[in-house]
């Protein structure tokens, strides 16, 4: 059985038989009047004209005198129909081949083909090569989907091919920029301003997060990795922006699982003088703008759970809901009541367990079954150390967030702009950190510099492409399109390139 590595040579031999040709394999420029879809789509308008289209070559079949080839562009897939011509001869300098150069082309060859647009005897609508113009040689041939391009690992690692031969996979990745699209024009449209904050920070911090940490030589200092936009954009509201938001990566030195990466696309948006309230109202109407836009409907079966996005969310009580499921008061439970429940429950115990983070296991226990949509209110405050208290308890405070499909689908606050309450949650946190929890979050004195001089009460949001991911029906990996994996050369590659990794 032929080998990859023999494929490649044949192509190799095939690749310097057209550069003794006078072939460019590789020439700068490609042309296209029209794509493939529309040729298909405007075909009686067209039939009978010349056009000039481009693809990669899905199959190649020959008959004598004549031959079908398939190319596919980002539109569509288009037939090629190709016979002898005597009166047409190929320019060589212009990277054009003859009929009789055919057994010097290969599926996945990139080609520039310009002819009359036609519909063949068995009614196929195609292109009757004029010019036939090679712009692209490939060297390895793409596996077939139809013959099972399944093996995970092999997926994950050359994504790309993945997507060339996987359909499914290239119009995933549409619909992820759509989601972003849609975001993005929601905002907007809702006089929000998008402003992109740092990526590497002295102090990170807005959110409980295990950050990497790197170093920039030019001023000879570590910095953070950004696990959160959400400090920079308070600080904007500090300085005046009313509506400000950021779309962009952020990072967290985490495991991998289904729900999460450690690096992943997040948005965060903040308003000045709205409060959670304002905020919850704000979201239920951009999930369902962005989801219809996303994916042109808002009924999903995710899992086991079928969910209509356009019903009337319900609302949820923390300390309600830990109580009804285990008989907990979140509010005056000592730390060992805590790890009981977590033990009835078969939990997991840590060494370093403390309350907040107990506690927010119990919940994560109970979340995992929720269908959704609810809003999930009223945190306490010793779990939401950058949120405002609430006037009428002030062990809680005036948080929201969804939960759809077993899964929160984000984080919504009536924005803490009290410096020395902020200071003192900051401390505590910081007492966390000391204590052993490497997420707890850092003090921030900048922040609270900021704070000082002032900023307006402000609800804010965030929500990561976890939505998409939850949504589309994929885990996290399947839902990005290049995750982080080891680094690994396989076999093959160290055999077709010896004298870079030594013969095996």
């Amino acid at each position: 059985m032929a080998t990859l590595k023999d494929y490649r040579d044949e192509r190799l031999r095939k690749l310097e038989t057209l550069k003794e040709l006078g072939v460019n394999p590789y020439p700068a420029v490609a042309h296209r009047t029209h794509n493939s879809q529309q040729i298909h789509v405007s075909f009686p308008e067209l039939e009978g004209q010349t056009a000039t289209v481009v693809g990669r070559i899905i199959s190649i079949r020959k008959f004598g005198k004549i031959a079908f080839i398939v190319i596919r562009d980002e539109s569509a897939d288009l037939q090629l129909f190709w016979r002898s011509n005597d009166e047409v001869q190929a320019d060589r300098r212009k990277s054009e081949l003859g009929i009789d150069d055919i057994a010097l082309l290969d599926s996945g060859d990139f080609v520039e083909a310009t002819g009359t647009v036609i519909k063949t005897q068995t009614g196929e609508e195609s292109i009757e090569i004029n010019t036939l113009r090679l712009v692209g040689k490939a060297l390895r041939p793409l596996p077939l989907a139809q013959e099972g391009f399944t093996n995970k690992e092999e997926r994950m690692r050359r994504r790309y091919v993945d997507i060339a031969v996987n359909q499914d996979v290239h119009q995933r990745f549409i619909r992820r920029s759509k989601f972003w699209q849609a975001t993005r024009d929601y905002l907007n449209q809702n006089n929000f301003v998008e402003i992109n904050v740092p990526v590497l920070e002295h102090t990170t911090g807005g959110a409980d997060a295990n950050p990497f940490v790197t170093h920039m030589d030019a001023l000879d200092q570590d910095f953070y990795l950004r696990i959160s936009h959400e400090l920079p954009l308070k600080r904007l509201l500090g300085a005046g922006f009313e509506k400000v938001y950021d779309i962009g990566p952020r990072f967290r030195n985490e495991n991998y699982s289904d729900e999460h990466l450690p690096e992943h696309v997040a948005m965060e948006w903040y308003w000045a003088y709205a409060d959670w309230q304002d905020g919850m109202k704000f979201m239920e109407d951009m999930y369902r703008s962005v989801l219809e836009k996303t994916f042109g409907t808002l009924q999903f079966h995710v899992g086991s759970f079928d969910i209509d996005m356009s019903k009337e969310w319900e609302v949820w009580d923390y300390a309600t809901v830990i109580k009804e499921r285990y008989g907990l008061d979140v509010h005056d439970s000592s730390l060992e009541e805590v790890k009981t429940a977590l033990t009835e429950n078969n939990l997991e115990v840590e060494k370093t367990e403390n309350r907040a983070r107990g506690i927010d296991k119990l919940w994560k226990n109970i979340r995992k079954d929720v269908i959704g949509p609810i809003w999930l209110i009223n945190t306490p405050t010793f779990i939401s150390p950058l949120a405002k208290t609430n006037p009428e308890d002030p062990r809680v405070v005036q948080r929201f967030q969804p939960v759809i499909a077993g899964s929160e689908l984000g984080n919504g606050f009536s924005e803490l702009n009290d410096p020395l309450d902020q200071l003192a949650r900051f401390q505590e946190q910081q007492s966390m950190r000391e204590a052993g929890d490497d997420e707890a979050m850092m003090l921030d004195i900048d922040f609270i510099e900021m704070l000082e001089y002032g900023m307006p009460p402000a609800c804010g949001w965030g929500y990561s492409e976890r939505v998409f991911w939850i949504f589309e029906g994929v885990t996290a990996r399947e839902g990005v399109p290049f995750p982080q994996l080891k680094l690994d050369i396989d076999q093959t590659t160290k055999a077709i390139y010896p004298d870079l990794y030594g013969k095996e």
